[in-house]
């Protein structure tokens, strides 16, 4: 049986249907410019370079006017911990200096989430980081810095839990050592848990830039 054939496009329709094809593929590219971006704020957030790293924890050591700070008092804000001493001749200001810049630049931008974040300097030299000496160092760089102090015992337990290295070099009088530690400035979560290292060996901006990218 043959079927009648079907009538050809005519010469106005085709044109008609190419320049429909053209017009959906220009709204799909149109619609794929604006899908990308919510895509893309959608996707997997990334991983805290320190994330699942056993670093950390809780301590209980002395302020400045002698009461009884712990690390869990403070659960609930963003924590900055810096280890150091206050005798250290290069690294600990310059550090000190750039990380509490970095907080002030990112404290000007985001006013709120700065009352969020407390920064601590916590000294590895208790001998002769008295309270009143760590409390007025830590002042040099800002009103936020919290300087703790404690016995020898308590701050090499905190450096344990905190994996942070520390060791004595004598000089030639008793008074004169200089302290060797590792060098490092924690940035730690609402929770408590790592987050990432605060590039304090930087400046300022970079301890701020980082501060914006984790702190929410």
């Amino acid at each position: 049986m043959n079927l009648p054939a079907m009538p050809s496009p005519t010469p106005t329709q085709q044109p008609l249907t190419r320049r429909r094809i053209a017009g959906c593929v220009q709204t799909l590219a149109a619609l794929a410019l604006l899908i990308a971006p919510l895509a893309a704020c959608n996707g997997p957030a990334e991983e805290p370079p320190l994330a699942g790293a056993t670093i950390g924890g809780d301590f209980a050591l002395i302020d400045k006017a002698g009461k009884t700070v712990r690390f869990n008092d403070f659960a609930g804000k963003w924590r900055i911990v810096y280890f150091g001493y206050s005798f250290c001749p290069d690294v600990c200001p310059l550090d000190l200096q750039h990380l509490m810049q970095g907080y002030h630049a990112f404290a000007k931008t985001n006013p709120a989430l700065a009352k969020d974040v407390q920064p601590f300097f916590v000294t590895i030299d208790p001998t002769r980081d008295t309270p009143q000496k760590v409390g007025e160092y830590a002042a040099n760089f800002g009103p936020e810095l919290l300087g703790l102090t404690g016995t020898p015992a308590q701050i090499a337990s905190t450096a344990a839990t905190w994996k942070v290295y520390y060791a004595r070099h004598d000089g030639k009088t008793p008074g004169s050592y200089l302290m060797d530690h590792s060098r490092a400035a924690y940035l730690m979560d609402r929770a408590g848990k790592p987050v990432a290292l605060l590039p304090s060996d930087q400046d300022g901006a970079a301890v701020a830039a980082e501060l914006a990218k984790w702190v929410r």
